[in-house]
Formats: structure tokens, C-alpha cells, sequence
């Protein structure tokens, strides 16, 4: 009863969205329903259970993003293909799942990178929990051929507009030939 009064009284003052709001449930749910809580280790106190509970519910969070890497130009066709299936794979085993993947292929630099001028572009649009992205960074930043690479959270507002270019509806952005 409870909780079910804090979560309608306070919820639209969004204070189960700050830091105070969310000790207050937890606390309110260990102590009266602590059957929530059997999947939780025993950690010794309150203050090592709030931690792992918060920890363990920020991570289970699924986020869209963006990524676009320019690859160096000299590799093959081959080796091109190969790094984009290896990147998509990485996605999918670490409990991503891959949207879209758009490779744009060779295109000029905006300043040479590695006194290169030019670069191979791919854009990947993936699902993954919040920590992936470091995970993904470590691998990318290991990779000798990747001259450039920028990870993108998607909004949801970005999101409709990548599936709406993807099915060909017109978005309100295509340039008008005169």
C-alpha cells in the first residue's frame, strides 16, 4: 500500500527519478516485500545492496546507437567485408542487436588522417545494453585499420527518422532538384 501510494503521489514530481527516490523504494521494498530481492546477492549492507541493485538494473537497459567508423582505404573489398561481419558479430555476442548496417564505401576526407586523403566509410545502427560501448571501444581502438570511429546514442526522435529513411517515406529532409 505503501509503495503504491509513493509511486502515485510522487512520480509526477519525478522523484523516482532522482537518487533520493530511488533509496526510498528500495527501502521500502526490501523491508515489505523482500521476495523481490531473491535474486540479489547477500552483500552485508544496506548501503553494498542498494549499490548492486542500482548497478544491476542501469545495466539491463537496451539503448540505440550509431556508429561510424572510417576505414583506412587500402584494404580490399575482402578484408572491408570481413571487419564489418567481424564488428557485427561483436555486436550480436556481447547481447546487442544489429538494425541496419549501411557501407558507404570509399569517400574523401575533410583533412587527411594518417597522411591519408581518403577513407572507407560504414555506419552500423545497433541495439546493446549501456555498457557495451566500452567494450566496443577497446576493440575498435585495438584495430590497426580504423583511421576514425564515433560511437552515437539515438534518440527517439532519431530513431523514427532512421526507420522512416530506411522504408523510403519521405522524411521532409531529401533535396529538391530544380
Amino acid at each position: 500500500m505503501a509503495i503504491a501510494k509513493i509511486l502515485r503521489t510522487r512520480s509526477k514530481r519525478g522523484y523516482l527519478g532522482s537518487f533520493q527516490g530511488k533509496l526510498h523504494l528500495f527501502w521500502l521494498l526490501q523491508n515489505f516485500y523482500p521476495e523481490c530481492f531473491a535474486f540479489l546477492p547477500e552483500y552485508p549492507t544496506f548501503a553494498a545492496r542498494f549499490n548492486f541493485f542500482i548497478y544491476s538494473t542501469k545495466n539491463r537497459e537496451m539503448n540505440n546507437y550509431e556508429l561510424m567508423v572510417i576505414f583506412t582505404p587500402v584494404l580490399s573489398e575482402e578484408d572491408f567485408k570481413a571487419t564489418q561481419k567481424k564488428y557485427t558479430a561483436f555486436v550480436k555476442d556481447n547481447g546487442g542487436e544489429v538494425l541496419h548496417e549501411n557501407p558507404w564505401g570509399l569517400k574523401s576526407l575533410a583533412y587527411p588522417i594518417q597522411k591519408k586523403t581518403t577513407g572507407l566509410y560504414w555506419v552500423l545502427e545497433y541495439n546493446a545494453p549501456s555498457d557495451f560501448n566500452e567494450k566496443l571501444k577497446i576493440q575498435i581502438l585495438r584495430d590497426e585499420t580504423v583511421l576514425r570511429f564515433m560511437a552515437t546514442r539515438l534518440d527517439k526522435y532519431a530513431v523514427e527518422y532512421n526507420a522512416k529513411r530506411r522504408r523510403g517515406v519521405p522524411t521532409g529532409t531529401e533535396k529538391v532538384e530544380a
